[in-house]
């Protein structure tokens, strides 16, 4: 005679089971470009820059500056530089080598990027627990940079990847290392101290959730984006970026690249955040593109007239790809975003335009 009260634990453990198993995670569709592999070498591979094992302790480009944090120290923005090279290197190499790859299929490319990502993951870069604010920033934002470039190769539906497994195990347990480090130096923060650096550690763990298919990680960018959201107030601003005066409608751009990136990742996942805070993500943009044609309500609320000198550079820009994905753009953004692109940033890692507006065979 069967016994209930163990048929019941059994089917309910078969059920968690069951839901226990998520879909794996997946970027947005522009990620799956094939490669038109070309047997040609491409030349010989540049030496990858050392790893940095260093403690990540660098001095602010705003030291010296009030509250607003808004006024450039040209001796240690210098000295920044300097100290942070090697990763900066490591950004930019990563990226115009994959963008290189996707675009021309050379082997050396690949095998390129490949040695230079295991070099640092071997070496445990960016991993130092010593660091201080500056420090913890360049690790999410290279974090971001590197992961990001990946997918490119990972999700490609020509499988570039598929015959170096050992080395992209390497790489990718190294991501989700720094990925969970960055998550500690971001986790828990006073909504105060919450800005567009919560926002690229949201991005830099976005990234690395899907390259390394962790529910976690997406699962706190996602809590990271809610609470962005929720900062943005009625009229599209936030007000921890209004403290930067005269910076202020530069870093209100400056927060659009990683929180429209995290929504169009969690979109692909069947996570929809465009209506949270009645459309927080909507109102920012609009903001922000109605603030780039008439700073007046930007200097309504800082008292200070805008510094545009960062807003001269289209890819500061790069959000509005994903964001027009997201929301029906006007006409005129529409129009304004074309005559600005293409879009490459390495932060983004890399083609920008290419995720989400891929050119059509033949044409563009």
């Amino acid at each position: 005679m069967k016994r209930p009260w163990l048929i019941a634990p059994l089917f309910a453990g078969i059920l968690l089971a069951g839901q226990s198993h998520a879909a794996d995670l997946v970027p947005p569709k522009g990620y799956y470009a094939p490669v038109d592999i070309d047997a040609k070498s491409a030349g010989s591979c540049k030496s990858p820059p050392a790893p940095y094992t260093a403690k990540l302790e660098f001095r602010s480009k705003y030291e010296g500056s009030d509250k607003a944090r808004a006024t450039l120290n040209p001796t240690a923005e210098k000295a920044f530089r300097e100290k942070t090279a090697a990763i900066t290197e490591m950004e930019r190499g990563v990226s115009k080598m994959v963008m290189e790859y996707m675009r021309k299929g050379q082997r050396t490319q690949l095998e390129c990027t490949l040695q230079w990502l295991g070099n640092w993951a071997q070496a445990n870069a960016l991993l130092s627990t010593e660091y201080n604010h500056t420090g913890k920033s360049m690790r999410k934002w290279a974090l971001g940079s590197m992961a990001s470039a990946y997918l490119h190769l990972k999700f490609s539906e020509s499988q570039p990847l598929a015959p170096y497994r050992a080395q992209t195990q390497v790489i990718e347990s190294w991501f989700s290392r720094l990925a969970d480090q960055v998550v500690h130096d971001w986790n828990g923060l006073p909504l105060k101290k919450i800005n567009n650096h919560s926002y690229w550690a949201a991005w830099s763990v976005m990234a690395s959730a899907v390259a390394t298919n962790r529910q976690d990680l997406f699962d706190w960018s996602v809590a990271q984006f809610r609470v962005a959201a929720g900062q943005v107030d009625q009229d599209g601003f936030l007000p921890n970026e209004l403290k930067r005066k005269q910076r202020a409608l530069a870093y209100h751009n400056y927060s659009l690249p990683p929180l429209a990136m995290v929504a169009s990742f969690a979109q692909a996942n069947g996570v929809d955040l465009r209506e949270e805070n009645d459309g927080a993500l909507r109102r920012l943009g609009e903001n922000v593109i109605a603030g780039v044609n008439d700073q007046e309500a930007f200097i309504d609320k800082t008292g200070d007239d805008q510094d545009m000198s960062e807003l001269k550079k289209h890819a500061k820009f790069s959000w509005l790809e994903p964001w027009c994905s997201l929301y029906a753009c006007s006409a005129k953004t529409l129009a304004w975003k074309v005559e600005m692109g293409p879009y490459k940033t390495f932060r983004l890692g890399g083609d920008v335009t290419q995720v989400f507006h891929p050119k059509k065979e033949g044409g563009s």
